[in-house]
């Protein structure tokens, strides 16, 4: 469940505070000390390379869908980067000519270490990301993280995401209320209005007309439902073995959130017979049993009358 405090902090705390900070306290030294140039002194180069490796581990999360841990881990790399910045302290270094070249130096490796993290964190802000490859001058990807950016020059540096106030989340939700209200009071009006006219085949119409040869094609047969199961890690298939009468096959159908396994086994029903076998992540499907109804627990497997037999053709 989203928590708006939570969010505001966060927010305000590790996407403010941690990694635009990264940019935000070193990228004025070298728009206005260095003319925008960073330094062609490449230094810090172990550190670096251990936020590029992290790269796979984020990738890995995020591939598996471990968001939380993902972000975790791009935090982590962010305390690093503002750990240096505060024990270089350039704002001290910089009150001193002779100090200037290392302040140029620590900023050149601050805005690599943003750089690489702003790539991390593209799939998630990416408006953000965008306004930190302009400043970058740099189109920033998964693939070129490890082009680092010495003895080049950067644009001026502009506040790339403001902190959050409570107070404009407080009036989002009551904008949000109002217009909720609004629009369930537009739903059910409508839905008054169209509930009594309202047929199936409103709901979806009769398809494009086809000659009868066409149909004929179609080879469908009475089935046995011989046995019914379960699929593994699957949410809507069973499995079903069907008897053809003298041949058997092997259907996966989607109708589990309908029917228990067992509520089917000994039923007969109506399957297409020549449909072309498909090739799916549990097995090979063989035919396509027939149903009716939106999906859901709303599903009707077609049951023949008593005395049709498995192997007839319906026609």
């Amino acid at each position: 469940d989203l928590n708006l405090e939570d969010f505001v902090q966060r927010v305000n705390s590790d996407v403010v505070g941690k990694v635009v900070n990264i940019a935000s306290r070193t990228a004025s030294f070298i728009n206005k000390k260095f003319d925008n140039q960073l330094s062609s002194d490449i230094s810090e180069a172990d550190m670096i390379q251990s936020f590029i490796d992290a790269g796979d581990v984020i990738a890995e999360c995020f591939e598996n869908r471990e968001y939380s841990k993902g972000i975790r881990e791009i935090m982590r790399l962010a305390d690093v980067a503002n750990t240096y910045i505060a024990d270089q302290a350039p704002w001290v270094l910089a009150k001193s000519e002779e100090t200037l070249p290392k302040v140029q130096e620590v900023c050149t490796v601050s805005l690599n270490l943003f750089s690489i993290l702003a790539t991390y964190l593209k799939p998630i802000l990416p408006n953000m990301v965008a306004d930190a490859e302009a400043f970058l001058g740099k189109e920033l990807t998964w693939d070129n993280r490890n082009d680092l950016l010495f003895g080049q020059s950067v644009n001026k540096f502009k506040a790339l995401m403001p902190r959050i106030d409570q107070k404009q989340i407080d009036a989002m939700i009551e904008e949000g209320k109002a217009e909720a209200m609004l629009e369930a009071e537009s739903n059910e009006s409508a839905e008054v209005e169209t509930s009594e006219a309202q047929t199936e085949l409103s709901k979806e119409p009769i398809a494009d007309e086809i000659q009868f040869d066409e149909f004929a094609k179609v080879d469908l047969r009475i089935a046995l439902i011989a046995k019914a199961e379960h699929v593994e890690k699957a949410n809507k298939l069973l499995k079903l073995t069907l008897d053809l009468g003298g041949e058997t096959r092997v259907v996966f159908s989607g109708i589990k959130s309908a029917y228990k396994p067992e509520d089917l086994e000994g039923k007969l029903t109506v399957m297409v017979a020549n449909l072309a076998p498909r090739k799916m992540k549990f097995g090979l499907s063989e035919g396509m049993v027939l149903a009716a109804g939106p999906g859901g627990d709303e599903l009707w497997l077609l049951e023949p009358h008593a005395g049709a037999k498995p192997g007839m053709r319906v026609m």
